[in-house]
Order: structure tokens, then sequence, then C-alpha cells
């Protein structure tokens, strides 16, 4: 995820998506609607629209196990257009600066929403589901709501690594041993940023550099590339990918597991409404139906961190530190530079 590139709009055409649902005029009071008979109101509105466009980034094989349900229940299509997080904003801005509004609801990782934020593509929402979620799931704005984290952990084969010699913490590995056996995933400058700053920034920055220095670190591009890498052995410890990850190659028989070495960071992925959306109450209905416990509970099954506080997590146990996603616009600049120097290049 390069947020440098993102905040910038694309200046690249992009071919129109050919949306099979009538054009309908906006309604779009029950976004902010808090009355008693709410849900009703917007069963009946989305229904009459009959469907919307949801740009997403979630894993293609996850879409029809969250979506499958809600089309199910409701009688509404979900038209999906599937891509990376930085290519959903970068369509989205590109759509919105020509005044071309074909998507109705996003679903991709928090940054690149408050960037959407920033660029107003957003609307603001007040859900009855907001009181249900885990603290700091819905920024001040309310113009998306996470639905679900991404937690960073350590992958290592566990034919090149017995568990008992894992590192502890940070600080061990800086032992020789580990030396040509350090994979990291190239641009994951967030993640550096939350966990250097626990150390203590200079005391952090110092370590990262040292264990660089002493030992290498191999930077590849994409976390499913670096766990596959982890699963074949040519990286035996991978210091950032994706819980879910390594956790679906081991159940299909990889030799390959996870750790944690805290603090345990993680990424939030978050739905909103598009403030020019053509059926904004469909939209609506699914960005309450994603964080509610029916799409919770599939989510979890997934091996995701739900938002939802009546769905028990996968990673209960587990101590977990969100990343602020504003909180990464405002410094991008700064931890960008710190991770590519210190980690990608190697200074």
């Amino acid at each position: 995820m390069k947020l440098s590139s993102l905040t910038r709009r694309a200046s690249f055409g992009l071919a129109a998506l050919a949306i099979a649902f009538p054009a309908l005029a906006q309604d779009t009071s029950l976004l902010t609607y808090e009355g008693a008979d709410r849900s009703a109101k917007l069963v009946a509105a989305a229904q009459k629209e009959g469907g919307f466009t949801l740009y997403t980034s979630i894993a293609e094989k996850d879409i029809q196990p969250l979506v499958g349900p809600f089309e199910k229940k409701y009688g509404i299509k979900v038209k999906v257009w599937r891509a990376g997080s930085d290519k959903v904003l970068q369509r989205t801005l590109t759509e919105f600066g020509a005044k071309r509004y074909d998507v109705d609801a996003i679903h991709i990782s928090a940054p690149e929403m408050e960037v959407m934020h920033a660029e107003k593509i957003l609307a603001p929402v007040r859900s009855p589901v907001f009181k249900e979620l885990l603290a700091g799931a819905v920024p001040a704005h309310k113009e998306y709501a996470a639905t679900m984290l991404t937690v960073f952990v350590h992958a290592y084969n566990t034919s090149k690594i017995k568990k008992e010699e894992l590192p502890k913490t940070f600080q061990d590995l800086l032992d020789p041993k580990w030396k040509g056996k350090l994979g990291i995933e190239a641009e994951d400058f967030d993640w550096f940023a939350a966990v250097v700053t626990d150390i203590g920034e200079a005391k952090g920055m110092k370590l990262f550099q040292d264990i660089v220095a002493t030992n290498g670190i191999s930077v590849r591009k994409g976390h499913s590339l670096l766990n596959n890498m982890v699963s074949a052995g040519e990286v035996p410890l991978a210091l950032t990918v994706y819980n879910y990850m390594p956790e679906a190659a081991r159940k299909k028989g990889a030799p390959i597991d996870w750790f944690v070495m805290a603090p345990a960071v993680a990424r939030a992925n978050g739905i909103g409404v598009a403030r020019n959306a053509t059926h904004p109450n469909a939209a609506l209905l699914f960005h309450d139906y994603m964080l509610s416990t029916d799409a919770q509970k599939i989510l979890a099954g997934m091996n995701y961190v739900p938002t939802n506080t009546g769905v028990e997590s996968p990673l209960k146990n587990l101590k977990i530190k969100l990343i602020d996603p504003a909180v990464t616009l405002s410094q991008m600049d700064k931890w960008t530079k710190a991770y590519d120097d210190t980690v990608v290049k190697g200074k």
C-alpha cells in the first residue's frame, strides 16, 4: 500500500462500468435517519432500488460467501468490482472527478477510506449497529465504519525453524542465527511505524537499522507472495503477513505457522456509502449488513477479526494495537521515508 501515490488523483481514463440497475432519483434521507421504523423503511427503499454497485478489495474467494446471503435475504442484486485498495481508490477518484457516479458502496482498507473522506466522496451515516462495534471502529465523521481487522503476524516455515527457536522480541532478531532468513513486505510502513513507536522511536529505529545491518531483511512485494515464499521455504521467517494467510495455508497442509511479537498491529477495512450514490438505500442496507452479526460471523469464519463485539474473534486472546488511519495519512511522508531508508533500501 503506497498511500503517497493514492492521494493524487489518477491521470488516466478508465472504461465505464455497464450498470444494469435503473437510475432513480436519489433519496438519501435514511442515511442519517434514526427513527424506530428505520429498518422497515430502509428495507423497502432498498428493495425498490433493486440493487447497487460495490467496489471492494476483499479477496475474490470471500466475495460470494459474504454477498450471497445478503442477496438471498433481501432479493437485492450486488454488482461487484474488485481490485486492490489502491486501485479502488484510484478508480473512484477518477470517476468522481469526471462526475460519473457508478459506485454506491465502497469496502477497502481504512487509510484509503480516510482519503475518500478527505476528498468528500463518502456520505455520513448514522447506524444503530455502530453501538455494537469495537471502540475506534467508527471515526468521528461517521463516513465509514470498520468491518474487520487484518492483523499483521510473523509466519515461519516449520521445516526450517522449530517453534522453540522463535524470537520472543524484535531485539532477538539481532542474533546471527537469523542472517539471511528474514523477509518483509515492501510497503508496510504503517506496521513499521506502529512497532517503532511502541518500542520508542529513537530506540526502535536504531534496532531495525541494526537488524538490517547484521542479518539483512529480504523485501518482497505482496503479502500473498511473501506467505507463499514462507511455505516454500525460500523465506524462513516473514515479519509481515496477514493473519488469515498462514492459517489458511497451514490448514491445507503447508509447512507454515505463525506467531506474534508484541505489539500485535492491525489495519482495519471499512465500509462506506458514496455521497453521490445512485442507489443509496441498497448501499446503506449492505453497509449495515456488513457490520451486523450475520456478516461478522462469516468474516470470523474466514479468520478475519470482526469488529462487532457480539461475534467472537478468532484471535480473542491477542491484545491488538489498531492503526489509526488519520494518523497514517498525516505522518505518511515521514514513515514512508523511514521505512524505505531503514528496511527497503537498508540504509
